[in-house]
């Protein structure tokens, strides 16, 4: 390749090309029938402003120059640069003699047009065209045949051309969301004619176009639409639907109020045909690099019943939420989050039917909030927390308040321990000490009594220290020996005092709440022992290469006196309306508990089992490739044995585990506990008799067995990877964006995913439980046995079908069976999604752009069985 260079000259006053030197002339692979020449060349000219400038003329195929007429042509990856304009085409032809580019594709060999121009004007983005002309000395351009992306549309025309005060005129345009040259799945706006201006877009008659068919019967004759480059205010467009029990319903009519760069807000409203409304106002907010997050308060007025009929009422309910997120790099060392969620109880109920249809949500029964702030201390070694939270039961209105709650924490140190040592460490500088505290002000109350002026005094609060020594060695070298004393220490501004009051009808119990300051502390003491016992089997059993049983007993003595003696006075002594005698603590019910009675002078201990075994791989052709494959997977027993204690020394043995199956497709967990001893006939209290007294080795008083499974795997870990990609993009997103990420992360029927072509996920759940009937007066088993299964399956590269089921064996009914569709319609998408029976029995039917811009452009069909 040949190339040749013109050296700049600042006295030239014309424009100027230097002749391309000819050498060996390459195949034109455009099979134009033109001369060729490869290489490329530098143009000098002078612009507008006399200041000379440089034109850059480049090919990778061939180029060929008419000297005779004064034309260059440029073959197969052409590129020219002049000024802020570029230029990359498969030909282009630069005529000197009118200053005129003209550049196009080519005809490929399997008739394809191929190499479009891409052409990138000052200041703006790159357009794709079919053909372009450009004089470059006016910088006045024409194309035919545009594409261009604008903020996720697509803007296509027939003709473009600019002047030079940087005014487009359109002819013949579609606007549609499909990245397609010709849309194979055309839903756009078609216009005729148009002029496009830095602040403003002006077009002729303009009409709808639905797969090819024009809608020339909406069509409106001028339009003119603001073009601007920030946030605008403005209407926010509803969508219709209708409600079995509310009737005909219009949703998220609202206004977008949008205030500077870093928050906006939504006003929205929902109206039902038959007097239920809601109204709700979302606000976001975002500070790059900082914080982001949001605030929504709603309100509405729900019916129930028919009217004129008992059961016809009306409610109201609210809800507020508050999320607020900190980045790590705003402020090392400190951390600031908000989640709040607080509203009236029948709130989800209402809601999840009124503002989008999510029957899941209608059987939540809780309410949660937390906000909190964190600071990190003495590089690290001192970490401060504080919080307010905030639980409320749905189903009964208990409500639990917590504000706030404290917490400082020291991390372990070694106070004999010399910086400046040599050496190891000798056995007393491996003692470690650290420091925790906690306060809390907790209020327990119903939601129906939150605000009455006497609920503030029934506030409860506390804090607790707690100081913790522990020593570890190696012992023999086989064993591992710790040692540990515990002190805790709780100060509270509550105590109790238990009376007996002189009613009319006798004497009734009275617990009497006393205010001042007490303080309550135990310790502990504990020493033990560990140690791993390996066993191996290599005898070959089949494909069983060899077995591995790895087993870690624990044995320790712990030790903690009885603080319920008189000389500690955290125990008192009371003797009941009926005689009988008791003694109680003063901190019963308090925050952070009380010191426990009864002296313990315990054994404890546990064991702790693996079995792995090695299995031959016959896939392996060398014979040799084994995989380890888990049989047995933390079996552990564990317990204790109280020495002091004057009965019912061994406490209830406690066994868990869990294990995999079938390629680690299933995995099973199970867990229980064992007692040694029997009960009583009449209380069902725990006697000092062993079981195997009355012929049993032990009484199973609990067991759990769950196992969950997924034929394929491959399938929640591309879940998993899409989520994680999806939450690393989470300040970038809109609130609807961020509710879908949310539920994706704990539904996976919510994630569809095209390029799995299929998965098959379940779960199995089974619970025993033996306890005392005090209204039957005798022992009684109480069972839960469910089973969930969902999945997917690609019917085509295009269409996938969801499914979701679950059936309780103990209650003999079916749960909520969901059953979705989605249809990829490449720049837009189709969801059916139907409830067959059941509560929430119901269909809908949702078509949506793709594109983020045109998130509200959705056309939704929704029916509802729901009974309120």
């Amino acid at each position: 390749m040949l190339q040749a260079q013109v050296e700049n000259n600042s006295t030239k006053q014309n424009v100027t090309i230097d002749t391309l030197q000819r050498d060996t002339i390459p195949t034109d692979t455009s099979k134009n029938n033109f001369k060729e020449v490869s290489g490329q060349d530098t143009v000098h000219m002078k612009d507008q402003g006399g200041l000379e400038t440089v034109v850059t003329i480049s090919a990778n195929d061939s180029s060929w120059n008419e000297v005779s007429k004064n034309i260059l042509h440029l073959y197969k990856g052409a590129k020219v640069k002049y000024q802020g304009f570029e230029l990359a085409a498969d030909y282009i032809r630069l005529d000197r003699n009118t200053n005129v580019l003209f550049a196009t594709g080519v005809i490929d060999h399997n008739g394809k047009y191929v190499g479009r121009p891409v052409v990138i004007m000052p200041g703006e983005s790159p357009i794709a065209v079919d053909s372009l002309l450009y004089n470059y000395k006016t910088q006045v351009p024409k194309t035919f045949g545009v594409m261009t992306e604008v903020d996720g549309g697509y803007i296509q025309a027939k003709e473009v051309r600019k002047n030079i005060y940087d005014e487009m005129s359109l002819y013949k345009g579609l606007y549609s969301t499909c990245n397609l040259p010709y849309p194979h799945t055309h839903f756009g706006i078609q216009i005729t004619k148009g002029v496009i201006t830095k602040n403003q877009i002006i077009a002729g008659p303009s009409y709808l176009v639905v797969e090819n068919i024009p809608i020339k019967f909406l069509a409106i004759p001028f339009g003119f639409f603001p073009k601007q480059d920030k946030k605008s205010s403005g209407f926010l467009f509803p969508s219709f639907s209708e409600d079995a029990s509310r009737g005909f319903a219009m949703r998220d009519l609202g206004w977008y109020l949008t205030f500077n760069d870093y928050w906006d807000s939504e006003i929205r409203g929902t109206l039902y045909s038959k007097g239920t409304w809601v109204a709700n106002v979302r606000t976001q907010y975002l500070k790059n690099y900082k914080f982001n997050g949001n605030f929504s308060l709603e309100y509405g007025s729900y019916v129930q019943g028919v009217e004129g009929t008992d059961d016809y009422g009306r409610s109201k309910e609210f809800r507020f939420t508050w999320n607020h997120s900190q980045r790590q790099e705003a402020n090392p060392g400190t951390s600031f989050s908000a989640s709040v969620n607080f509203g009236s109880r029948n709130n989800y109920r209402n809601s999840a039917t009124a503002n989008g249809y999510n029957p899941m949500l209608a059987t939540n029964n809780s309410m949660r909030s937390s906000i909190a702030y964190g600071k990190v201390f003495a590089d690290g070694k001192v970490n401060f927390t504080t919080n307010m939270s905030h639980e409320q039961n749905l189903t009964n209105g208990d409500l639990n308040l917590d504000l706030p709650t404290v917490s400082l924490s020291v991390a372990t140190f070694n106070p004999f321990d010399s910086k400046d040592r040599i050496g190891e460490q000798k056995w007393f500088q491996r003692i470690t000490v650290g420091y925790s505290l906690q306060a809390q002000n907790r209020l327990v109350t119903k939601d129906s009594l939150l605000f009455r002026k006497e609920t503030l005094n029934e506030f409860t609060n506390g804090m607790q220290h707690n100081i913790p020594v522990s020593l570890s060695l190696n012992v023999l070298k086989y064993f591992q020996f710790n040692t540990s004393f515990n002190y805790t220490e709780r100060w509270y501004l509550q105590y109790y005092r238990n009376r007996l009051q002189n009613e009319p009808f006798g004497f009734v119990s009275v617990r009497d709440t006393l205010q001042g300051f007490k303080r309550a502390y135990d310790y502990t003491v504990s020493t033990g022992l560990s140690t791993k016992i390996y066993g191996q089997m290599n005898k070959k059993i089949g494909k069983i290469e060899a077995m591995r049983h790895t087993i870690t007993p624990s044995i320790n003595l712990n030790y903690r006196p009885d603080f319920s003696d008189a000389r500690y006075g955290f125990y008192r002594d009371f003797t009941d309306e009926r005689g009988v005698y008791k003694k109680y603590s003063i901190f019963e019910n308090a925050i952070y508990g009380t010191p426990s009675d009864g002296k313990s002078f315990g054994i404890g201990f546990s064991v702790d089992n693996n079995l792995e075994a090695k299995i031959r791989n016959d896939k392996d052709t060398t014979g040799k490739g084994v995989k380890k494959v888990p049989i047995i997977q933390g079996l552990t027993f564990s317990g204790n044995y109280n020495v002091a204690a004057d009965s019912l020394k061994l406490s209830p043995i406690s066994f868990s585990g869990r294990t995999a199956l079938f390629d680690k497709k299933v995995n099973v967990n199970f867990n229980g506990s064992l007692d040694a001893y029997s009960y009583d006939r009449f209380t069902g209290t725990r006697i000092n008799r062993f079981a195997v007294k009355d012929g049993t080795l032990a009484r199973l008083t609990n067991f759990g067995l769950s196992f969950d499974y997924s034929l394929n795997p491959k399938a929640n870990q591309n879940r998993g990877d899409n989520i994680d990609s999806l939450r690393s993009a989470m300040p970038n997103l809109t609130p609807e964006q961020a509710q879908a990420l949310a539920r994706i992360s704990t539904d996976p029927n919510a994630f569809v995913d095209f390029n799995i072509p299929w998965n098959l996920a379940g779960s199995f759940s089974f619970n025993y439980n033996r306890a005392w009937d005090g209204q039957l007066g005798r022992m009684s088993t109480r069972l839960t046995s469910t089973v969930n299964v969902h999945g997917d399956f690609n019917v085509t590269p295009k269409w996938k079908v969801q499914f979701n089921t679950g059936y309780d064996f103990i209650q003999n009914e079916a749960s909520m069976t969901q059953v979705s569709i989605y249809r990829d319609l490449h720049c837009w998408d189709m969801s059916v999604g139907w409830v067959p029976f059941g509560r929430y029995k119901s269909y809908n039917i949702t078509i949506r752009a793709k594109a983020s811009i045109l998130q509200d452009l959705k056309l939704t069909k929704r029916q509802s069985h729901y009974t309120y």
